[in-house]
């Protein structure tokens, strides 16, 4: 009796042990990396010009789900949405002459790279990092700075 006891108490902890290894989520799409929500700033020369402060935008996986982003600001901003080219081992990303989804313009976009764990969020929280430069072809030799952190959700982190 004390063996079939042991037996199965062993039986228990090798399916408990087994159940509990982490494996691949399902439907996860190529962008996961970089997907997310971000409280950034643009600015030109380092100045807020235009006076629209930290806003909200997402980097999100496109429908191909390939080595492209799309980087749309929701209409807060510049009013863009733009297909981006990722690089998903370096955290990189660019894109040349990308057609804006919300009005007929291209957009020129460098540098782009997302820091795991690079900046601080508004209430002081541990947070990733984006920047990236855009020049807007309805505004041609401006090159403006797009850098912000990623929205935590918590609700002391949202402007």
């Amino acid at each position: 009796m004390k063996k079939i006891f042991s037996i199965l108490i062993i039986a228990a902890a090798i399916s408990l042990l087994n159940s509990c290894q982490k494996t691949k989520v399902a439907g996860a799409t190529a962008a996961v990396k970089v997907a997310n929500e971000w409280w950034v700033t643009l600015t030109l020369n380092g100045d807020d010009i235009y006076g629209i402060g930290h806003f909200k935008i997402a980097t999100y996986n496109t429908s191909a789900n390939d080595n492209t982003i799309w980087i749309d600001d929701y209409k807060n901003g510049w009013q863009v949405k733009f297909k981006s080219v990722v690089d998903y081992n370096n955290l990189t990303f660019a894109a040349n002459n990308a057609q804006n989804e919300y009005y007929n313009i291209t957009v020129n976009q460098t540098d782009g790279k997302i820091i795991p764990k690079g900046g601080h969020s508004k209430s002081g929280n541990v947070a990733d990092s984006i920047h990236m430069k855009v020049e807007f072809s309805d505004d041609p030799g401006n090159v403006y700075e797009m850098n912000g952190v990623e929205r935590t959700k918590f609700a002391e982190d949202d402007y």
